[in-house]
């Protein structure tokens, strides 16, 4: 049985990607990774993998206007509701349009519309999704172009090709990085997944953002824990937080000190388990603790 753990936090800057890379390294066993946070994916910087695939992801369409075929009508910029068509004189004082693909949205109305079918509707490529070794294990993480279309589809691109690369390595846990927030790329991410770990902060904001979290989680029916990082900073809020998640069924799975290594750790594209600072006790105890 393959065990799936998804990180996730309610706002970016938690910790949670420190905490995924240092996580993996002590499952001490092969495992797979996941960085679903396809929108600003960095847990590379932290695990140094070495590619081995790289494949396209193409989601929506975007429109192209054949210039050969275009009449000069204008209906393409007249109909479209995003302003995506534009318009310059050719030096005959000619209309010329155009699609602004970083504007153009993939709704289609200017195919519907143009009468010469000049309007070509090909798919967006909109990044990439890989494949590489990492010294935790193989791993599975994504780059999403600029104004890239549909990162929830990509992330569910990527826990596939994760799953799969678990049963075909015969490796019992994947360990996945979720994006933050709560929105569709957190969903993605989290459905149908063995357990959600919440990372948060002690604060009145992260307080809140963890409500979120896990009302989402346990609204999908998906077991959480709890891990509050820096919670020396406000020991009072961190024994608030905890006491919500408990009232919310998520158990509270461990507390992080704030430790200046984790930084230093990170300039040195490592993990803070790499060093001999105290934090990295409390990720050490945090995975005994997760029992996976």
């Amino acid at each position: 049985m393959i065990r799936e753990l998804v990180v996730v936090s309610g706002k970016g800057g938690t910790g949670k990607t420190s905490i995924t890379a240092c996580l993996a390294l002590l499952a001490n066993r092969p495992v797979v990774v996941a960085d679903c946070d396809v929108d600003a994916s960095d847990l590379h910087l932290l695990l140094t993998p070495d590619e081995r695939e790289r494949h396209d992801f193409h989601s929506g369409h975007l429109a192209v206007i054949a210039g050969n075929k275009c009449i000069g009508c204008g209906l393409c910029h007249v109909n479209c509701g995003f302003g995506a068509v534009g318009r310059v004189d050719s030096a005959t004082g000619d209309p010329v349009f155009f699609v602004d693909p970083m504007a153009c949205q993939g709704c289609g109305v200017c195919v519907r519309f143009c009468p010469a079918g000049a309007v070509d509707f090909p798919e967006r490529h909109c990044g990439h999704w890989m494949v590489s070794d990492t010294r935790a294990g193989v791993m599975v993480h994504a780059r999403l172009g600029p104004a890239g279309e549909n990162s929830g589809k990509l992330v569910s691109t990527v826990r596939r090709e994760a799953r799969r690369l678990a049963a075909e390595t015969g490796s019992d846990l994947v360990i996945a990085d979720g994006p933050p927030g709560t929105g569709c790329p957190v969903i993605a991410s989290i459905t149908g997944a063995t357990m959600v770990l919440a990372v948060t902060e002690p604060t009145v904001s992260g307080e809140h953002d963890l409500e979120r979290v896990l009302s989402l989680s346990g609204h999908f029916g998906i077991p959480a824990v709890v891990c509050v990082n820096k919670w020396d900073l406000n020991p009072e809020m961190a024994e608030r937080i905890e006491k919500m998640a408990s009232g919310m069924n998520a158990f509270p799975a461990g507390r992080i000190r704030y430790d200046p290594e984790f930084t230093r750790a990170q300039m040195l594209a490592k993990t803070v388990i790499d060093t001999e600072a105290p934090g990295s006790e409390d990720i050490r105890c945090l995975w005994k603790a997760l029992d996976l």
